[in-house]
């Protein structure tokens, strides 16, 4: 951990001070394959684990009830709306969030053991995350460094209401882990293209809503773009066939959204928010 705690010096006595409490929120659909392993790295680190699952047919919440975790079986409002209904159950001094295909490195359980048992001032702290895609864990491409905040103190921060790639809102100082999240993203082709669609969709309602326009010469434009960023200015070339198929993967996306934005518009189809 690069600061916000100090070792205690030798000689002298460990605080007296109660070691605070962690609370575990992730949000989960169809994650059997991946939720375990989620679950198991934060095992005796977190006082609990809350799940909030919508709909899923594979057995994930039963799976989550085994290993301890308190589930709530809901609807999918969005990313956004659901980690905060998550949230709103957490009982620990901090909360840290975790998708189902992410865990704690064991640097980064180490660390969070540290903040337990010594306090620290900071109201959130960001870390980084290690990232794979089709197998290869990503040195470039922008996914590495990739710098997140999910681990906060109760009451300090709520996430926006957004559909898809919601992020904290923090009120104090930040300060920074060391230490990675381990994430396992698209393990192959077939869920990064169902991502994309899902994305794309969620992306498009989300820009609609919020009175966004766009036409298909702007989406071929702002896909070639993505393509472009991933793989020459963040140096995707250096991460290989992968990082040739994660450029590729991230300018179909992006194109999708804004195509799917120009039709949502054109066909009235969505009711900008007042």
């Amino acid at each position: 951990m690069s600061d916000g705690l100090s070792p205690t010096r030798p000689g002298r006595e460990a605080s007296s001070t109660p070691r605070a409490t962690l609370s575990v929120i992730v949000v989960a659909m169809n994650e059997a394959h991946d939720i375990r392993d989620c679950l198991e790295s934060v095992r005796g680190l977190a006082m609990e684990t809350i799940v909030f699952d919508s709909g899923s047919t594979d057995g994930t919440p039963d799976l989550c009830r085994a290993l301890g975790a308190r589930v709530f079986e809901t609807d999918w409002p969005g990313d956004g709306p659901q980690k905060n209904r998550a949230l709103a159950e957490a009982r620990g001094d901090w909360v840290i969030c975790l998708d189902a295909d992410e865990r704690l490195s064991p640097e980064l359980r180490a660390e969070l053991e540290r903040l337990l048992a010594e306090g620290t001032p900071h109201a959130a702290f960001s870390t980084p995350r290690r990232s794979s895609f089709c197998g290869r864990f990503m040195k470039h491409s922008g996914w590495w460094p990739d710098r997140i905040e999910r681990l906060f103190r109760r009451g300090s921060a709520r996430f926006t209401d957004v559909r898809t790639h919601t992020h904290l809102e923090i009120q104090g100082t930040i300060g920074r882990f060391d230490g990675p999240i381990i994430h396992i993203s698209m393990p192959d082709l077939h869920e990064a293209l169902e991502k994309t669609n899902a994305y794309s969709t969620a992306g498009a309602l989300t820009m609609a809503e919020n009175g966004k326009r766009s036409s298909l010469g702007k989406a071929l434009g702002k896909g070639f773009w993505a393509f472009f960023r991933t793989w020459v200015i963040r140096a995707g070339f250096l991460d290989g066939a992968e990082g040739l198929m994660l450029a590729i993967n991230n300018a179909e996306t992006t194109y999708y959204r804004y195509a799917k934005l120009a039709l949502l518009t054109r066909d009235g189809k969505v009711a900008k928010k007042s």
